[in-house]
């Protein structure tokens, strides 16, 4: 699994990287062989002004093709960003994979 990070306008931007490692590793390390790349997106959208303006953007593809997964997060702390969105595309990979292992033949019949 290829991860790439990206960070724009954040202070001590090498704390989030590991934590974007780390949080991604424990979402996805059960679905690592099916990963070709993670790129995340690290951004303080409105720079010193502070609220909820830390964006984690996290896109990921699959080995074999298909669309890109994507999960994104705006929060005032980039940690909270950064964990909802590892969570919410852990969710969303393995929604995308259980529906690749339905054969046909399990389906409903049509009438």
């Amino acid at each position: 699994m290829k991860i790439g990070i990206r960070t724009k306008g954040l202070p001590n931007d090498a704390v989030a990287r590991e934590r974007v490692r780390r949080r991604l590793r424990f979402a996805l390390s059960r679905f690592a062989d099916r990963i070709e790349r993670v790129s995340i997106s690290l951004e303080d959208v409105n720079g010193p002004k502070g609220g909820p303006d830390k964006r984690c953007r996290i896109r990921l593809s699959l080995s074999g093709g298909g669309d890109p997964l994507l999960a994104e997060d705006l929060d005032s702390d980039i940690f909270v960003a950064i964990d909802r969105a590892s969570k919410r595309l852990g969710r969303s990979v393995s929604r995308r994979l259980d529906r690749g292992r339905s054969l046909p033949s399990e389906r409903a019949p049509s009438s």
